[in-house]
């Protein structure tokens, strides 16, 4: 499903109303019927407190109490400004319910006498908010949020950016949201997202044509389009017709990560599995691994990887591995460095680039042209994974954590487009970029995998889809959403304090299943 800023959603309300002629009073009459009707279905009738602002927002919340007055429930509408501030249509509104008798009171403000034993439907701002609310909406809010009522928010909970899903100087936590048409960035991303609560998404007669443009460049990644891609198995095949991933990771003490990686690529079914680590530690490395080989590399003497390895790894790419996996508990040294900025600009086979990959990339970045001047020498596929340390650092300091979380989706679209790579935000929730400035939200994970580990798991997950035939976008969409599934399988069977990643590993056969019998 599509995903929408504020600007985008109004203008495919504009289009609605000019270009197919469907006035806005019958969008907002359906709005609040939606509205209404979510309301019915989510609870017995009780008494309602319409909280209405000025404009079209007010206008969709005056119509669900209406009609909710309409059927037997104690409703009264509350207004924050004058009458006089009314937009006209939410007035033309007001005006039927009065007619009806639904109680309106124009005030500065609410209390506890007014929440006590109430539903709140929050209709003070829509989508339209451009500056942080303050004054009495602000106090109200506060109010709101300080009492037990329960909250239903019209279109998006006020005081949420619909872009950026940040507070707004103050903020409603909704129990539920109703929005139409499409979602909103600010329903996906966070703070935003556990201030909506569950949200429906109505169809209140926006053309599809609209709804369905190319023009939006943002969507929300679901199972059943996903499903499509995971890859088939003939029965007339053998381990070669899957593919042959080379994952090079691991240094001293963090030999687990090359575990993780390969053993993910492994069960996300690659035909083979390379671990190529420095050859102080391939020793170690062999007596643990089963299904995966080992490709011993020139190190430094200290149990990392040496700048030399760059020649064996293109060889061994060169002469039948598919794809490259790099980065997981390598390292940062000057070695790892020269490495990574030179298989960068040779490499002929696919790139994922995580963890230390990509702290090793910051650093080349930093003494050289820079990492977007490093990344345009490349002559396959980059697919890089940062989190947003190491998108800080990818940044050179143009952007810190704080500022790439308030701007997930543009920081990563901006990222992509600029050095034609596809990147993968990892986060809450994970934003895919690709070059062309489309961009995905990935809809799967829980809080269980905020733990070491998780990330050399998705390396070797997008590895093992590369490997098998996927192209970059759709093998940076169906990982991240199949390492998320796993996660939430997991959790189920252990909770998400004692999820560790390589339960996430253990998981991928349900996770396939359940993809595939969607």
């Amino acid at each position: 499903m599509k995903v929408v800023t504020a600007q985008e959603m109004q203008e495919i309300d504009r289009k609605t109303i000019r270009q197919f002629g469907i006035p806005g009073r019958v969008l907002m009459e359906r709005a609040g019927l939606s509205v209404a009707g979510r309301v019915k279905e989510l609870f017995g009738r009780k008494k309602t407190i319409v909280l209405a602002g000025r404009g079209n927002n007010g206008g969709d919340g005056i119509v669900a109490a209406r009609e909710l007055f309409n059927a037997g429930w104690h409703v009264r509408i509350l207004f924050l400004a004058g009458e006089k501030e009314l937009s006209p249509d939410c007035l033309f509104e007001l005006k039927i319910a009065k007619r009806l008798g639904v109680p309106v009171e124009f005030r500065a403000g609410i209390n506890e006498k007014d929440l006590h034993g109430a539903l709140v439907l929050d209709a003070l701002f829509g989508t339209g908010l451009s500056r942080n609310i303050d004054g009495p909406a602000a106090k109200a809010i506060r109010v709101l949020d300080g009492f037990e009522s329960p909250v239903v928010s019209v279109d998006i909970p006020s005081g949420i950016s619909s872009d950026t899903g940040q507070v707004m100087g103050a903020a409603v936590n909704a129990a539920y949201t109703v929005t139409f048409g499409l979602p909103k960035r600010g329903h996906l991303l966070y703070p935003g997202a556990a201030h909506a609560g569950r949200l429906f998404v109505e169809d209140i007669g926006f053309p599809e044509v609209l709804l369905a443009s190319d023009r939006l460049k943002t969507e929300s990644l679901e199972r059943g389009p996903l499903s499509r891609l995971v890859p088939e198995r003939p029965v007339y095949s053998h381990k070669g017709n899957y593919g042959h991933v080379l994952v090079v990771a691991g240094s001293r003490g963090k030999t687990g990560a090359a575990f993780m990686s390969a053993g993910a690529s492994m069960r996300t079914g690659a035909g083979l599995v390379t671990i190529g680590a420095p050859e102080s530690l391939v020793e170690a490395l062999q007596g643990r691994v089963t299904e995966e080989m080992t490709l011993p590399l020139p190190d430094t003497g200290d149990g990392s990887l040496s700048s030399k390895a760059t020649g064996r790894i293109l060889n061994f790419l060169a002469d039948g591995a598919d794809v490259l996996c790099i980065g997981p508990g390598i390292g940062v040294n000057e070695d790892t460095r020269r490495l990574i900025e030179e298989l960068v600009r040779s490499s002929r086979a696919p790139l994922v680039i995580d963890a230390d990959g990509l702290n090793s990339l910051a650093e080349a970045g930093a003494r050289g042209r820079g990492v977007k001047g490093i990344l345009r020498k490349a002559h396959a596929p980059l697919i890089l994974t940062p989190h947003p340390g190491e998108m800080a650092r990818l940044l050179q300091g143009r952007k810190d954590v704080p500022g790439i979380e308030r701007d997930r989706i543009d920081t990563a679209v901006k990222f992509s487009k600029e050095t034609g790579t596809y990147l993968i935000l990892k986060g809450v929730p994970t934003v895919i970029a690709e070059p062309s400035g489309r961009a995905f939200l990935n809809s799967t994970g829980n809080p269980g995998m905020a733990t070491a580990g998780a990330g050399d798991v998705l390396t070797g997950i997008i590895g093992a889809l590369l490997a098998q035939g996927l192209n970059p976008l759709d093998a940076a969409k169906l990982g991240p959403y199949l390492h998320g599934l796993a996660g939430d399988l997991a959790a189920g069977e252990t909770g998400t304090a004692s999820l560790v990643a390589s339960d996430l590993i253990s998981a991928l056969p349900a996770a396939f299943r359940a993809m595939t019998e969607a």
